[in-house]
C-alpha cells in the first residue's frame, strides 16, 4: 500500500478508536503518579495543572459552540463528518482546535504526576497518535472541498495557533451542541483526578480517601450535571 493510502487508513482506524488513547494515559499515569516524591513544604502545584486541563478543555466548548452543525463532533462509528468547513472563529487560527484542546486536558493529567519521563512520554505519544488522525482528517477535507480547503489550509496553521488571522464566527454560540458533545469532559477530567489521588493515597498512607475532600465533591457535582444532561438529551431537549 503507498505510504499516503497507509496513512490515511492508520488515521481512520485511530480516530474510530480515538477514545481509548485515555485509558493508556491513566494508567500509566497512575503507575508514575504513585512513584512521584511528594514534598509538603513545597506550595500545591496541582490547581496549576487543573487550570492547564480545564484551558483545553475550554478550547474544546468553544471550537463546538462556535461550529457548524454535523462537524466538530465526537463521531466514533461513522467516521469523518463534516457537512460544511468550518473556517472561523478558533478554526480561523489553527486547523485543529479541538486536538489542540485535548492535548492541554492531558498535558494537565501528565503534569500533574510531576515524572519528568512521563511527561515526555506523553507528548511524544500524543504528537505521533494524533498527527496519524489529523493527516486522515486534513485528506477526508481536501477531497470533500478540494481548492476551498486548499486555500484555507495554506493560510491557517495546523496546531499552533496566529491569533492575528483571528475570523469572528459566523454562527452564534450553539450552548446546547456544547451541552450535548462535552459533557463527558469535565467528568472524564475529575474521575482521573480522582483516581489519581485516590490510588496514590492509599499505596502512601493505606487510606482510600485523601484530603482535602474537595476534588471527590466535584466529581459527584460533575456526575449529577451529567446525568441532567444525558436525560435532557434523550428527551430531546438538546
Amino acid at each position: 500500500m503507498p505510504l499516503r493510502e497507509e496513512l490515511r487508513s492508520q488515521g481512520d482506524f485511530l480516530f474510530r478508536y480515538r477514545s481509548y488513547l485515555p485509558l493508556v494515559i491513566v494508567v500509566a499515569g497512575i503507575c508514575a503518579y504513585t512513584q512521584r516524591q511528594i514534598d509538603p513544604s513545597q506550595p500545591n502545584r496541582e490547581y496549576v495543572y487543573v487550570a492547564v486541563s480545564l484551558l483545553g478543555l475550554l478550547l474544546r466548548m468553544v471550537a463546538v459552540g462556535y461550529s457548524a452543525q454535523r462537524t466538530s463532533g465526537r463521531n466514533t462509528n461513522e467516521g469523518q463528518i463534516a457537512d460544511s468547513l468550518n473556517t472561523t472563529a478558533l478554526y480561523s487560527v489553527c486547523r485543529h482546535p479541538l486536538y489542540v484542546g485535548n492535548f492541554l486536558m492531558w498535558l494537565g493529567i501528565a503534569l500533574f504526576t510531576e515524572t519528568f519521563w512521563f511527561i515526555v512520554a506523553f507528548i511524544l505519544l500524543f504528537a505521533l497518535y494524533y498527527e496519524r488522525i489529523m493527516y486522515a482528517e486534513e485528506e477526508f477535507l481536501r477531497q470533500t472541498y478540494g481548492d476551498t480547503y486548499l486555500r484555507w489550509a495554506d493560510q491557517t496553521p495546523a496546531v499552533l495557533p496566529n491569533l492575528r488571522q483571528w475570523k469572528a464566527p459566523l454562527q452564534q454560540f450553539d450552548l446546547k451542541k456544547v451541552l450535548r458533545q462535552e459533557k463527558s469532559g469535565i467528568v472524564n477530567l475529575l474521575l482521573t483526578i480522582c483516581a489519581l489521588k485516590t490510588i496514590g493515597n492509599y499505596i502512601a498512607t493505606g487510606q482510600y480517601l485523601c484530603y482535602p475532600y474537595h476534588w471527590y465533591w466535584a466529581l459527584l457535582a460533575s456526575i449529577v450535571y451529567y446525568i441532567i444532561a444525558k436525560i435532557a438529551q434523550k428527551a430531546g431537549k438538546l
